[in-house]
C-alpha cells in the first residue's frame, strides 16, 4: 500500500468483553491482521454504546465487569482486507454476542513507515 492509492478500511465493532477461544476478540483480530500482512490495525475502545440489544454500556454506570463498546480498524488494499475478511467471518458468525462489521472505499493520503523499534525484531 501506498501514498495517494485507492485502499478499503475495515471497521469490526465489538465489545471489550467479547472473547474467542478464551481470548480477547480484539487481540484475536488484531494478531490475526498481522498474520494476514496487513498493514496496520488499530483497537479503539469507546466510553458509551449500545448494539441492537439497545442495551447502554457507559464506563459513567458502575458495573461488575466494564462492557464498552470498541472498534477495531484495519486499512490496505481491496484483496488483502477480503481475503481478511473471508478468513475471520466464520469466527465471527461463532461468537455468541452481537457484532457489526463495515466497509468502505478509502484514499490512502500519507503512508510513512517508522522505524522499527531494534527490541521489537
Amino acid at each position: 500500500m501506498e501514498t495517494n492509492t485507492q485502499a478499503v478500511r475495515l471497521r469490526i465493532y465489538i465489545s471489550n468483553t467479547d472473547k474467542f477461544r478464551h481470548t480477547l476478540l480484539s487481540e484475536t483480530l488484531v494478531f490475526a491482521a498481522r498474520r494476514y500482512g496487513l498493514a496496520g490495525a488499530t483497537v479503539t475502545k469507546g466510553c458509551m454504546g449500545y448494539g441492537s440489544s439497545s442495551v447502554i454500556h457507559s464506563g459513567k454506570f458502575w458495573e461488575i465487569t466494564e462492557k464498552l463498546p470498541v472498534v477495531v480498524e484495519l486499512v490496505d488494499e481491496e484483496e488483502k482486507i477480503v481475503r481478511f475478511l473471508k478468513g475471520i467471518k466464520p469466527w465471527m458468525d461463532k461468537i455468541p454476542t452481537g457484532c457489526l462489521i463495515t466497509s468502505e472505499n478509502v484514499e490512502v493520503v500519507l503512508l510513512k513507515k517508522g522505524k522499527r523499534n531494534s527490541l521489537l525484531k
